[in-house]
């Protein structure tokens, strides 16, 4: 606490002096006097509280004029208060969701775990917009950029394949998240290009979508899931369903070289917690840029003390009245 006028305190050294003014009136100064035929009546034993309130009045109104010297020098208490303005990142998934996503490699199979993952990554960044770009033989936006934690989630819970005709195409999906943020004023924009596949329909190249993203200031990081060899993959028969093993083709390269052409980097997944390192990777990596600003906030205090003052006084009059109604 401190005060915002300070030298108004001076006028506390006029309490004391009252003080002993009253002192010095009580002492023999102006001691009043009254002349009777006896003081019986003032020995009584009922009476005896009467010399000791008298003196109430005097010291509430001396402790009221305490209490407004402090109100009116103001008071105040401060606190130091962070402002931090955030800098956010746009960042858009493009998500393969071709049916070869279905394999079993990753637990419970390759889609599903890059969704829980993805909604980890979310979840851990609340001043990025974020948005979902989906592709198999064509792509279409998921959703656009937004903030909104909430429905970003449930958008990408709904994330499945079958909804596009089947196929990879990259070149398609990295073009459609280009669109999604190139008239974005964010300083940091980037892409998290996922697939397990091979570039194998669309019309647009992926080394041209590469192009185009660089064009716009855009890193493109991509992950390409899928274990060594053959992995498990569910196949109908008529029987029911069965799990057979297929051959696991990432064209690595061109994943690598969409990379190097943006500013991003190239990450093979082969099991959930490898993926999920990953991600932990670019979260470090696209960290949101902050500016801390303190400042001081402010409190007034005077109220309580003349709140404080104006009960003194009441208790002066209140005590006066009752004092001089005592017999």
């Amino acid at each position: 606490m401190y005060f915002e006028y300070p030298y108004l305190l001076w006028l506390l050294v006029v309490v004391p002096l009252l003080g002993a003014l009253y002192l010095w009136r009580e002492m023999g100064g102006r001691r009043p006097h009254l002349r009777v035929s006896t003081i019986a009546p003032w020995l009584s034993g009922g009476r005896q509280l009467l010399p000791a309130l008298r003196h109430l009045p005097e010291i509430l109104r001396l402790a009221a004029l305490t209490l407004i010297i402090i109100a009116i020098a103001r008071p105040r208490s401060s606190s130091e208060v962070e402002r931090i303005d955030t800098e956010g990142i746009d960042i858009v998934f493009a998500m393969d969701v071709s049916t070869s996503m279905l394999a079993r490699d990753f637990k419970p199979d390759r889609l599903s775990a890059a969704k829980d993952i993805s909604i980890e990554f979310i979840a851990q960044r609340p001043s990025d917009r974020m948005g979902i770009v989906v592709f198999a033989g064509e792509s279409y936006t998921q959703c656009p950029l937004t903030t909104d934690r909430a429905t970003l989630i449930n958008l990408m819970k709904e994330v499945q394949t079958d909804l596009i005709e089947d196929g990879t195409a990259i070149g398609n999906g990295l073009a459609t998240a280009v669109a999604r943020m190139k008239d974005s004023d964010a300083k940091s924009r980037v892409i998290i290009l996922l697939t397990d596949g091979v570039n194998n329909s669309g019309e647009i190249d992926p080394s041209m979508a590469a192009d185009i993203a660089k064009t716009y200031g855009i890193r493109v990081y991509t992950i390409g899931v899928g274990r060594e060899g053959e992995a498990p993959y569910p196949v109908m028969t008529p029987w029911g369903m069965d799990l057979q093993n297929v051959k696991v083709e990432i064209d690595e390269p061109l994943l690598r070289s969409i990379a190097s052409t943006t500013g991003g980097k190239y990450f093979r997944a082969d099991d959930n917690t490898k993926l999920s390192e990953i991600y932990g990777e670019i979260d470090r990596m696209e960290k949101t840029r902050t500016t801390v600003d303190s400042f001081p906030v402010y409190k007034d205090l005077f109220k309580g003390y003349a709140v404080a003052a104006l009960v003194c006084l009441l208790l002066e009059i209140l005590a006066t009245a009752l004092i001089r109604k005592m017999p």
